[in-house]
């Protein structure tokens, strides 16, 4: 299975009878998964089509979903309205009888409100159902295009994060073999700070300079910090082999990294050693930047 991004553009169009219709979809990065629609009315059945099938091809990010359609208009009749007309005439006769008045003509007639209407076509229900079911057809086709593009970026995105993993181990070797986590060099600080601690003290207490002397060796050891980086690039890199959905579980790890070349870093007491862990902080950082916009 692919890695996925979160973020993509895709957009599909067709016709149906007197229809037109354009969905446009776009992604980005979220915690969770939100689809967000924008559609006309009458179309609420194919969003509800369009949710369900977004849900089951994609588990993260927020996709905006706009739908435009367009209906050709058919041409419209006009009409006389009869009952209208008959009332308009019948009141001009009264008044003609009662007054000298000029019969209506036919322009004044037609002027009158309600004598003459403009009928719009019926709507063809069978037509219309035919309509929905092509616009849920090319949301299908926009969705397959939208995760298509998330994938092809998911496998940049892989190849990104080796390459900050590389790195990660490389840096992790260099601060292994650094000539400050050496015996030899960790007993030389080790003396220099007891040799300190018995000058300031006032008197020599044996229970205490041991103690002392294990919490300062303790502190300089990174050993367990180091095995703990190596398990999570080890981990890191089967999570991006296998693919799918695994931006948590890397995002967690990338934290996990961070906190262990944190603690390496405070427990440095040597210049060349404390410049390793930042520039390993550096690449972890860009790990964990990459791993937001993984799905």
């Amino acid at each position: 299975m692919a890695l996925s991004s979160m973020t993509g553009f895709a957009r599909s169009h067709g016709t149906s009878g007197p229809y037109s219709f354009e969905w446009e979809l776009k992604s980005v990065n979220a915690k969770g998964f939100d689809l967000r629609m924008r559609m006309p009315p009458g179309f609420d059945e194919v969003e509800a089509v369009a949710r369900k099938r977004a849900t089951e091809m994609l588990s993260r990010g927020t996709v905006y979903a706009n739908l435009t359609v367009k209906r050709s208009n058919a041409a419209s009749s006009v009409r006389i309205n009869e009952e209208v007309l008959n009332s308009v005439l019948r009141i001009a006769a009264e008044l003609a009888s009662k007054i000298d008045a000029v019969a209506p003509s036919v322009d004044g007639l037609m002027n009158i409100k309600g004598v003459i209407e403009v009928v719009e076509p019926e709507a063809d229900e069978a037509e219309d159902k035919v309509a929905k079911a092509a616009v849920a057809a090319a949301f299908e086709e926009a969705l397959t295009a939208l995760v298509a593009m998330r994938k092809r970026e998911g496998t940049t995105l892989g190849d990104i994060l080796s390459q900050r993993l590389d790195e990660i181990e490389t840096l992790s070797k260099k601060a292994e073999a650094a000539p400050g986590r050496k015996p030899e060099a960790i007993r030389a600080r080790l003396a220099e700070q007891i040799a300190t601690l018995l000058e300031t003290s006032d008197r020599f207490d044996s229970d205490r300079l041991s103690q002392e002397a294990l919490m300062m060796a303790t502190k300089a050891d990174i050993r367990e910090e180091l095995d703990r980086i190596a398990s999570h690039i080890s981990q890191s890199r089967e999570m991006i082999k296998k693919g799918g959905p695994v931006g948590r579980r890397l995002d967690f790890l990338s934290q996990e990294f961070n906190r262990e070349v944190n603690t390496c870093c405070s427990k440095s007491n040597d210049l060349e050693l404390t410049s390793t862990g930042l520039e390993m902080k550096n690449v972890v950082e860009q790990f964990r930047e990459q791993v937001q916009n993984l799905e």
